[in-house]
C-alpha cells in the first residue's frame, strides 16, 4: 500500500527530480516508510512506500523488470500473487524478492498490462513506463479501491494517487470545476470522469490508460464491467450456500496475507461482523474497532445509531481485543478541514466517522479489514431498487430510478442555488449522465430481476465506487491501508450470477423510503425483512443470530439531530456568512430556504447541509481567494 505520482513533458524535455520530489511529498502519509524517484527521458516516477509485505529493501520503487524493458511504481495489494508468481515461474521468470511488486511488473512483462490486469485479484493503481515503445501505461483495479487522479496541463501529462500531488507539480492550479458542482449537487458523487477540480479527472475502476510523449490524446480501454444477470441454470439454494460459504471464507483468509499486523472493523452489523469472525480464527491475537456516537441528543431512530453494544457482543465471543471511540457533534467540526484535505473532493456521505474510526486503528494496526462492497453486491438496499423494478421499457426505468438518484437538489433546486454560475452550466444534463452509467447494458430488460439487476450495476458502479474511494483517502490520511474481502474476484463473481430472488424476496413490491431519512434502512427491514437474504442465512454460522438477522443499521452519526441542535452555530456561522466561499458560486438565498426547511423540521436536509460544510472546507483548503 503506498502512493504514486509521475508527469510526462510532453515536448520531450528531460523530467525533473525535484519536481517529482515534491510530488512524492505531498503524499508522504500514504507512504511514510520509504519513498523512490526516477527519471527515464520526457517521463518522470515517483513512489511512497507504506511497508505491508516484504518490508525489505528489495521491494522498493520504482522497480525495473528483470529484463530492464518496464519501469513501474504500483499502489495496492496483490492477493492472487503467490498463484501468478507460480505461473511466471514456470515461464522463466525470476524473482528476487517475496513481495506482490515484483509479480505485478513480471506479470506486464508477460501479458501487457491489460492481461496482467484481468488476472490480478486485489486492488492497485499502476503506473508503468515501456522503456521500448515509450508509451506510460495507467491502471487501475476492477472496482476502483485504489485511485488514481491524472490532469493535461500546457506541456505536462501529470498523475498522482491524490490530486495533491498532482498540485504540488505546479503545472496545474486548483480551481472549481462548475460542471463538476452540478454533478456533484444533484447525486452527492461523481458518476463521469470529472471532480471537483477543473482541470483533474479520475481514470475510471477496471480501465488502462496509455500516454505518448508526443501530446496525442490519452487512450482508456475498459478492461472488467460489473454483469449482473440471471443464471442460464438452476441450481438449489444449499448449493448456492455452500459456494457463497466456501468463497467468503476464502476472501478473507486471502485478504490476511501481510508482513504486519490485521486488525478490523467490528461495526456491530452483520459484515464487519462476519469477517472478524472468519479472521479471528486465523489470526491470535486479533483487534477490532468500533465508532460509536453520544446519542443525548439524538431523537427517533437516531437512538438506535450506536452499535458498540452488538459489537461488543461479538468481541466477546470472537476473543478479539476491542478498542471503541465515542463521537459527539463538536468533533465533526473539529474534523473538517482534515477532512477536506485529504478527501480532496467531497463524496458520497457524512463520512467524518470514517476518518476517526482509521484514525483509531492506525493506533494499533497498519492494515484493517472493512465490510464494505457486502451491500452493494449482495443487493443490502431494497428500498432503492424497488422505485424502479415494473416499468413499461428502458426510459420509464430511467424517469423513476433518476429521480430518486436526485440526493440533494434537483433542476429547478440547481438553478436557483447556482444562479451566479447558472449560465455557464446549465447545459449541463443531470439525467444524461445518469443515463450514460447504462450505457452497456444488455438490449432487452424484460423481467424484475432484469431491471433489479441494472440497479445493483449501477450501484457497484457509481455509489459503491464513491464509497471506496472515502474509505480509501481517509485511511490513508492515517496510514492505514484498508482491504475490503467482499470484493475479491472470486466472491464478485458469484454474487453477478446469483438469483435475484436469492439476495431480495419481494420482487414487485414498492416499499418506499426517503434517502435523506435518518434510519431509513431501519425502517424498512422493519417492514420488509428483506435485502441479502442468503448472506444472513450463511451468516447465522458465524455470528450471533440476533446479529445476523438485526435491522440493517448504516454507519451514520445522528446528524439530523446536531444539526438543528448542537451543531447549530457551525452550520449557522458558515451559511448566514454572506463572505463564506460557497457564495462565490451559489445563491445565498436559495441556500438559506433549503436550510431553514431542516431547521424548522419541514425537511430533511442533513445530506445538503454536510455538502455545504464540505465544499465550503474544500474552498478553504484547496481554491486561492485570487483566483487561478
Amino acid at each position: 500500500m503506498c502512493g504514486i505520482a509521475g508527469y510526462i513533458n510532453n515536448d520531450g524535455e528531460s523530467a525533473d527530480l525535484a519536481t517529482l520530489k515534491a510530488m512524492s511529498d505531498a503524499i508522504i502519509h500514504r507512504g511514510p516508510d520509504g519513498e523512490g524517484q526516477i527519471v527515464e527521458g520526457a517521463c518522470g516516477l515517483a513512489h511512497r512506500r507504506l511497508s505491508i509485505i516484504d518490508l525489505s529493501d528489495a521491494s522498493l520503487q520504482p522497480m525495473v523488470s528483470a529484463n530492464g524493458r518496464y519501469v513501474m511504481v504500483y499502489n495496492g495489494e496483490l492477493y492472487n500473487y503467490a498463484e501468478i508468481r507460480d505461473v511466471l515461474a514456470a515461464k522463466g521468470h525470476i524473482f528476487r524478492t517475496t513481495g506482490d511488486t515484483e509479480v505485478v511488473l513480471e506479470a506486464i512483462d508477460e501479458w501487457g498490462l491489460t492481461g496482467a490486469a484481468s488476472r490480478f485479484n486485489g486492488m492497485f493503481a499502476i503506473a508503468v513506463w515501456d522503456r521500448k515503445e515509450r508509451v506510460l501505461q495507467l491502471a487501475r483495479d476492477r472496482y476502483g479501491i485504489k485511485p488514481l487522479y491524472y490532469a493535461r496541463a500546457n506541456r505536462q501529462f501529470v498523475f498522482g494517487s491524490e490530486i495533491k500531488a498532482i498540485l504540488a507539480s505546479d503545472f496545474v492550479k486548483a480551481h472549481l470545476c462548475a460542471e463538476g458542482l452540478v454533478e456533484y449537487l444533484t447525486f452527492q458523487n461523481f458518476f463521469t470522469e470529472r471532480t471537483i477540480f477543473g482541470n483533474v479527472k479520475m481514470l475510471p475502476a477496471g480501465s488502462v490508460m496509455d500516454v505518448r510523449t508526443d501530446g496525442r490524446e490519452p487512450v482508456i480501454t475498459r478492461y472488467w464491467d460489473y454483469c449482473f444477470q440471471e443464471p442460464t441454470e438452476a441450481r438449489s439454494e444449499d448449493d448456492y450456500l455452500e459456494e457463497l460459504d466456501h468463497l467468503f471464507r476464502q476472501a478473507v483468509t486471502r485478504q490476511l496475507v501481510a508482513d504486519v499486523d490485521v486488525g478490523s472493523y467490528l461495526s456491530g452489523g452483520m459484515d464487519s461482523g462476519s469477517i472478524t469472525a472468519i479472521a479471528a480464527k486465523t489470526l491470535p491475537y486479533m483487534r477490532t474497532f468500533t465508532v460509536g456516537f453520544d446519542l443525548h441528543s439524538a431523537s427517533g431512530v437516531e437512538l438506535a445509531f450506536d452499535e458498540r453494544r452488538a459489537a461488543e457482543l461479538m468481541s466477546y465471543r470472537f476473543k478479539t481485543e476491542q478498542y471503541e471511540m465515542v463521537l459527539k457533534a463538536g468533533d465533526m467540526e473539529r474534523a473538517m478541514p482534515r477532512i477536506a484535505r485529504h478527501l480532496e473532493e467531497p463524496r458520497v456521505g457524512q463520512s467524518y466517522p470514517n476518518f476517526y474510526a482509521a484514525q483509531l486503528a492506525s493506533k494499533f494496526v497498519k492494515v484493517v479489514l472493512s465490510g464494505s462492497g457486502g451491500d452493494e453486491i449482495f443487493a443490502g438496499y431494497p428500498w432503492r431498487y424497488y422505485r424502479a423494478v415494473v416499468n413499461s421499457d428502458f426510459d420509464d426505468y430511467i424517469n423513476k430510478y433518476f429521480g430518486f438518484w436526485q440526493r440533494l437538489l434537483d433542476r429547478d433546486q440547481l438553478r436557483d442555488v447556482l444562479e451566479p454560475v447558472w449560465e455557464d452550466v446549465k447545459h449541463i444534463s443531470p439525467t444524461d449522465i445518469f443515463r450514460d452509467v447504462f450505457a452497456n447494458r444488455p438490449s432487452e430488460l424484460n423481467s424484475p430481476e432484469d431491471y433489479i439487476n441494472q440497479s445493483l450495476y449501477f450501484e457497484a458502479r457509481t455509489f459503491l465506487h464513491g464509497l471506496l474511494v472515502v474509505e480509501d483517502k481517509l485511511s490513508m490520511a492515517h496510514s492505514l491501508e484498508t482491504r475490503v474481502p467482499f470484493l475479491d474476484n472470486d466472491l464478485v463473481d458469484f454474487a453477478m450470477r446469483l438469483p435475484t430472488g436469492m439476495k431480495l424476496g419481494n420482487l414487485t413490491e414498492v416499499v418506499r423510503e426517503d434517502e435523506n431519512q435518518p434510519g431509513k434502512s431501519q425502517k424498512h427491514f422493519q417492514k420488509t425483512r428483506d435485502g441479502k437474504l442468503i448472506l444472513r442465512k450463511l451468516m447465522s454460522r458465524y455470528i450471533p443470530e440476533e446479529v445476523a438477522n438485526a435491522v440493517k443499521q448504516g454507519f451514520s452519526a445522528p446528524d439530523a439531530s446536531w444539526f438543528k441542535g448542537e451543531s447549530i452555530d457551525y452550520v449557522n456561522r458558515i451559511v448566514n456568512d454572506p463572505n463564506s466561499r460557497i457564495y462565490e458560486f451559489m445563491n445565498s438565498s436559495a441556500v438559506h430556504k433549503l436550510v431553514d426547511a431542516h431547521m424548522s423540521g419541514a425537511e430533511n436536509k442533513r445530506l445538503l447541509i454536510w455538502s455545504l460544510l464540505s465544499l465550503e472546507s474544500w474552498m478553504d483548503e484547496f481554491v486561492d481567494p485570487a483566483g487561478p
